[in-house]
């Protein structure tokens, strides 16, 4: 298998992956993750825009000409209170089930590590949802950790 940065040609077969996070994610915490109809189809432009742009990192992993993977991460400003001014922040990994358990995440995410490191970006931050401890092992394996808890209550 083969991981490589994303093109704009290659955002069409992607876009079936997004619909698929995005609906794991609503199953998980509809509250949190509670998308508008075909989130993918506002993905395209962005996922686009992404594909050109050297201040993200956008991989894929191909298999015999078939997209199999994804990784979408940018780098964000932060608020102008805190000495760190920006940090890259991945938004969303994801492996198709036939290929997991075979190291596919964890070299997508040490490639954006190297990446962002290239760029002289200092930190990388992401989100993991509550029930998803096996993204949070692959996370912790590559050198995350936790730094913080959200927290979540619906109003009426």
């Amino acid at each position: 298998m083969l991981i490589r940065t994303a093109t704009p040609t290659d955002v069409p077969q992607v876009l079936p992956m997004v619909a698929k996070i995005c609906a794991l994610h609503d199953s998980w915490d509809s509250a949190k993750y509670g998308f508008l109809p075909y989130p993918e189809q506002r993905y395209e432009k962005w996922l686009g825009r992404l594909a050109n742009n050297g201040q993200s990192v956008f991989l894929v992993t191909e298999d015999e000409d078939k997209l199999v993977a994804f990784l979408v991460a940018t780098v964000e400003r932060e608020i102008p209170i805190y000495r760190l001014q920006e940090f890259a922040f991945i938004h969303d990994i994801w492996v198709e089930p036939e290929y997991r358990q075979q190291g596919v995440a964890r070299q997508m995410v040490m490639q954006a590590i190297e990446r962002f490191d290239d760029m002289g970006v200092k930190q990388i931050r992401l989100d993991t949802a509550a029930i998803n401890e096996a993204a949070r092992r692959l996370f912790a394996s590559c050198g995350f950790r936790i730094s913080t808890i959200e927290m979540l209550m619906e109003l009426n």
